[in-house]
């Protein structure tokens, strides 16, 4: 199918070079899409995990096994199931086999707290889980909070080839929990595999591309964490976009996928684009710079993505001194704005190590998968995040409105394209909101950013409407954690900031104002971070708590977060 749209002026497209604009996307779900690539590529590996490769013959043979056992489970179209799983191969059977039956797979941070876990399962309205032993504990909290039918636990060492498998049971496995059956209520993923061995008709759905497919959380315009309805289409466009854009062969290439599933950025571009194309996607659980380096050099990947504090972390160390890089065709850069000294610092990097190629800076929002912008391979502006993806369309509007704004003015970043999401879940004011049909008769995605397009379509990234905090990548929500610090009974009144960390880009930092009569000490503090930990993420932890008489407010009585530093 074609993706056309009338009336809107392009002015990139002449930036584009050999690269098409206009693509032909599948009318198929994703996992048709994925199971015919396989059946073209047979023997060639799809996923390699710690050491093992697995082949597209047999990861379709997963696929249509995991579907099947979901099936024996009572899940159907349309049902929603949380996969709470870190890059492990169990992940990626999950995400294709509940979309081969037609349901859809809800991704979540396996490191999330256990009321963040229980938000996403009622958000979602989730009565199924999958996560690994190691969250088996967590997950047990949960069900005292919030009912869970199905329950299934996923181990590593199932996925491991052997002798490592046998350290991982004898060193790292054993000590998590026992698991209890609870009568059926909890099962290893064995026994869940061997659930749908009696399933002997055809589960596969009749499943309209245009449907929802999966659910990833982001906190929209407003900074509430929200699930995110994404299509099949989304991702099979966004999958075929990427190839496109790369201008390079993917098909028979190696892509790292250190970025986490439950990410569009890992989920869209580090796993089913190389699905989609042909590719391999060296499976990353658990990222740290020494091991990452040593799978760069290991694997001789040909291509890497990461946010930009992955970049700075590879340049701050030596675990890559000497490698050669020459393996390298594509390094991409998202989930947060690349510095004009970070870029610089590692071109320089690459070309020390004999990589024949530049960093590409993209941008996108989980709202349409992940980017949807990219720097072009054949031209680069300087603080520029590219052009816009094939079929997707860019305009900024004066914030506010629907206006659009002349070249070089800056203005809310809009888009639209086969990505755009279809809304998120049980807030249709937002969806309102966020998507907004135009004179031009086209419903645009309103992202929240600011920015600036000049006359050749070359987007700027200025700031964040939204009041978000991105640190290591991974996005934080002030008013999730102020809502937190002031459910513990000294606060009384709290705001939260992003201030800038040479490492992180940003980090989080937490002003609280005490109830009348608590004195502040570090025994008080260490009880308010304490609080915290039991209910936000480590990623977005406040890293500095600054107890204050008072908070800056506007003249309507807000706090008036952008006085405090």
């Amino acid at each position: 199918m074609k993706y056309n749209i009338d009336n809107i002026s392009t002015p990139w497209l002449e930036s584009y070079g050999g690269v098409p604009f206009n693509l032909d996307y599948p009318e198929t779900s994703m996992a048709e899409t994925v199971l015919a690539t396989a059946e073209r590529e047979k023997d060639f590996t799809a996923l390699s995990f710690m050491g093992r490769k697995i082949s597209y013959t047999l990861m379709a043979q997963e696929i249509e096994r995991t579907a099947k056992a979901f099936h024996a489970l009572g899940v159907r179209a349309g049902d929603r199931v949380l996969v709470c799983l870190p890059n492990v191969p169990q992940a990626i059977y999950c995400l294709y086999g509940l979309n081969l039956i037609g349901a859809i797979a809800s991704m979540v941070h396996p490191l999330s707290a256990v009321g963040e876990i229980v938000f996403y399962l009622n958000e979602a309205s989730c009565d199924i889980a999958v996560t690994l032993d190691q969250f088996y504990a967590k997950f047990l909290d949960v069900k005292k909070q919030r009912p869970i039918s199905r329950l299934i636990i996923a181990r590593v060492s199932e996925e491991l080839p052997f002798p490592l498998n046998v350290g991982q049971k004898l060193l790292t496995e054993r000590k998590f929990p026992k698991i209890d059956p609870e009568g059926g209520a909890v099962l290893t993923w064995k026994e869940f595999i061997k659930g749908g061995e009696s399933v002997s008709e055809d589960v596969k759905a009749r499943k309209d591309p245009m449907t929802e497919a999966v659910v990833l959380f982001s906190g929209g315009t407003t900074g509430v964490t929200k699930g995110i309805m994404l299509s099949d289409l989304n991702f099979n466009a966004l999958a075929l976009q990427t190839e496109a854009m790369a201008h390079e062969r993917v098909n028979h290439a190696k892509m790292l996928a250190a970025m986490p599933v439950f990410h569009g950025f890992g989920l869209g571009v580090c796993i089913h684009t190389m699905m989609v194309a042909g590719g391999t996607s060296i499976l990353v659980p658990r990222f740290n710079v020494k091991s990452y380096a040593n799978l760069i050099k290991k694997n001789r990947p040909n291509f890497i993505a990461g946010v930009p504090t992955l970049f700075e972390a590879i340049t701050r160390n030596t675990y890559l001194d000497g490698a050669d890089l020459s393996c390298l065709r594509g390094v991409f850069s998202g989930g947060d704005s690349l510095t004009i000294e970070l870029k610089k610092k590692f071109d320089k990097f690459l070309a020390d190590h004999d990589a024949g190629i530049r960093v590409r800076e993209g941008y996108g929002t989980t709202e349409c998968v992940t980017a949807c912008c990219l720097t072009p391979y054949n031209k680069e502006k300087e603080g520029s995040i590219g052009i816009p993806y094939p079929d997707t369309y860019f305009k900024i509007c004066k914030v506010g409105s629907n206006e659009e704004v002349p070249y070089g003015e800056e203005g809310e970043i809009c888009l639209t394209g086969p990505s755009m999401m279809l809304g998120y879940i049980n807030h249709e004011e937002e969806n309102a909101s966020t998507l907004r049909r135009h004179e031009d008769g086209h419903v645009w995605l309103h992202t929240g950013d600011l920015g600036v397009m000049d006359s050749e379509g070359f987007v700027y990234f200025r700031q964040r409407i939204k009041r978000m905090i991105v640190t290591r990548g991974y996005n934080v929500y002030p008013s999730q954690i102020e809502n937190i610090l002031e459910g513990h009974p000294a606060v009384q009144r709290s705001c939260v900031i992003g201030v800038p960390d040479e490492l992180k880009m940003q980090r989080v930092k937490a002003f609280v104002v005490l109830k009348d009569g608590r004195k502040d000490s570090p025994e008080l503090r260490e009880s308010i971070l304490e609080h915290c930990r039991a209910h936000i993420a480590k990623y977005a932890m406040p890293s500095e708590l600054e107890v204050r008489d008072s908070l800056p407010t506007t003249l309507v009585g807000k706090v008036a977060y952008t006085k405090l530093s």
